[in-house]
């Protein structure tokens, strides 16, 4: 006989659900989580741990980093300078000005140098409503064009009419308007999507991991994922799970979509879109109005006359002539054997933290680690580099695409992702981000982690184990974030 009164068995009843609730969370997306009492600790201090080369790079590999580096430092111009061709239409002169949290080849820093290119060299530009001076750097496509049509294109934030470097041309900037939420990006033209920079660090390493091992992973622990909702890519072009390249067949892995195949192909398109350098992958102006094309085009090309070696050789090892090759191999190289971040030593908090990160499932698409094949950096050699060859990748990826929900939906499709898909974003280097998810929308981890459960999202069980966590786990979670 049961003799507890009707309180004590409503409690009861109320634990037992309490219980079960992390296993009910995946057809629940909908209704509001508990209330975090984590805390973002905010960006990691000391060193930056991160814009050095990978370590065993050939001698040849350092010359030609060293070049790419340079290069990735330099600024463009209208008519003049080392690197002819700016604009009409850009974002940035330079591309160290978006890539530099917390070293050159990173993200969006803190304070946004996107104010001073508005009216750099003598430019006419306001700043879009969007760029604001403790907000992220944020590049802008727009959802449609004015007939209804699909855009999807980049739409730069600035032209170089009034610069002292590009007399003669006279176009407008884009509308941006009608405004909405400077630092959050929101509330604005609902027409236009933002995304802010992609660290490039260990790109290099990313680029060297064979399609093989993307796959093996894919297929590692199917059924445990298919469980929580989580399916990888359902509508690539071509083989159904993955992003693939419309060229070759193979996995595409750079960028937030997957769009980009390789680091020549994401230097190349960057250099013409986000500058307005014309290359040889990438020929042609995205604007030829009339008196705005200052210079012939492909403006980077190969040089097939270098004046001299950038570095004289000697008997024993004769140099490798950096002068030789275009901007985007330069800018290539750079990413290709630039190093990952070094992430903090660990404490007790981050040590269980990263139990916690397995055990709720963020591993599942945030893989710690894949491993590279045999790759080639670059310079004379043409042997497999050590420092890009068989080694292990702490990127916390699985480089597929997954749906994000209507949270995070930019209503974009690239290749095979979709309006609400994106690459799983590398972790590591976490703890020195500014700004987070794709747009910028939050400087709080924490935040961005509740961004990630909304309605269509293959994420939504793991963040409503997330949100059943004790106190102490969550943090113990966010603080090992923190460390990578």
């Amino acid at each position: 006989m049961n003799t507890s009164s009707p309180a004590e068995r409503r409690v009861r009843r109320a634990g037992a659900l309490i219980a079960l609730l992390p296993l009910l969370v995946v057809g629940c997306a909908e209704n509001p989580p508990p209330q975090s009492d984590a805390v973002d600790p905010g960006v990691r201090g000391g060193p930056a741990g991160a814009g050095g080369p990978l370590l065993g790079l050939s001698a040849d590999e350092t010359r030609f980093f060293a070049d790419g580096l340079a290069r990735f430092l330099d600024i463009a111009s209208g008519t003049g300078g080392s690197n002819n061709g700016l604009g009409p239409r850009f974002n940035s002169p330079q591309c160290a000005g978006c890539h530099s949290q917390p070293g050159v080849g990173g993200t969006s820093p803190a304070s946004n140098p996107l104010i001073a290119v508005a009216t750099l060299n003598g430019a006419r530009n306001t700043v879009p409503w969007f760029i604001a001076a403790a907000g992220p750097i944020r590049e802008a496509r727009f959802k449609q064009q004015p007939d209804g049509t699909a855009d999807g294109n980049v739409h730069d934030l600035f032209v170089i009419s009034g610069r002292r470097d590009a007399a003669g041309c006279s176009i407008a900037q884009d509308s941006f308007t009608p405004a909405g939420n400077a630092l959050t990006g929101q509330d604005g033209n609902p027409n236009i999507i933002f995304r802010i920079p992609t660290p490039v660090f260990g790109a290099g390493l990313i680029e060297a991991i064979p399609d093989s091992a993307i796959l093996a992973n894919l297929s590692k622990n199917r059924s445990e994922k298919s469980a929580m909702g989580i399916s990888g890519h359902p509508n690539s072009i071509l083989s159904g799970n993955v992003n693939r390249s419309g060229n070759d067949g193979t996995i595409t892995r750079l960028g937030w979509k997957a769009q980009n195949k390789s680091l020549l192909m994401f230097s190349g398109e960057a250099y013409n879109v986000e500058m307005g350098v014309t290359n040889q992958l990438f020929p042609q102006k995205r604007d030829e109005t009339p008196g705005c094309l200052l210079t012939p085009t492909p403006e980077d090309t190969i040089n097939f006359t270098p004046a001299a070696a950038s570095t004289k050789a000697t008997a024993a090892e004769p140099a490798a002539n950096t002068a030789v090759i275009s901007d985007i191999e330069g800018f290539a190289n750079f990413m290709r054997m630039l190093a990952p971040p070094t992430p903090a030593t660990d404490t007790p908090s981050t040590a269980s933290g990263r139990g916690v990160f397995g055990e709720v499932g963020c591993a599942h698409c945030h893989t710690p680690m894949l491993t590279t094949g045999k790759a080639i950096a670059s310079g004379s050699s043409t042997s497999p580099s050590s420092a890009l060859s068989n080694q292990p990748v702490h990127l916390y990826s699985d480089l597929l695409v997954h749906r994000m929900g209507s949270a995070l939906a930019d209503g974009i499709t690239q290749g095979g992702a979709g309006p609400d898909e994106f690459r799983t974003a590398p972790l590591w280097g976490l703890g020195k981000r500014v700004f987070f998810l794709h747009d910028g929308r939050t400087s709080n981890l924490v935040q961005a982690i509740a961004a990630h459960r909304s309605p269509g999202s293959e994420a939504s069980s793991v963040i409503g184990r997330f949100d059943h966590l004790t106190t102490q786990q969550q943090q113990d979670l966010i603080n090992f974030l923190r460390s990578l």
